[in-house]
């Protein structure tokens, strides 16, 4: 199973949207905050592995 690392680069309404850290991208990724950590903030880092999104730990 593959691991992706995100920021939060801004929430919107219901929606975040993400950028991807572990690669070089501009691209973002918009996900619906239900399944997202309720805590996010935008700056917030990411970690998606197992299907699911975890704060991660500095």
């Amino acid at each position: 199973m593959e691991t992706f690392y995100y920021i939060v680069e801004s929430i919107e309404g219901d929606y975040a949207n993400l950028r991807r850290t572990d690669i070089e991208s501009d691209d973002l990724k918009l996900v619906a905050r239900a399944l997202l950590p309720p805590e996010i903030t935008e700056g917030s880092r990411l970690k998606y592995e197992l299907l699911q999104y975890f704060m991660q730990e500095d």
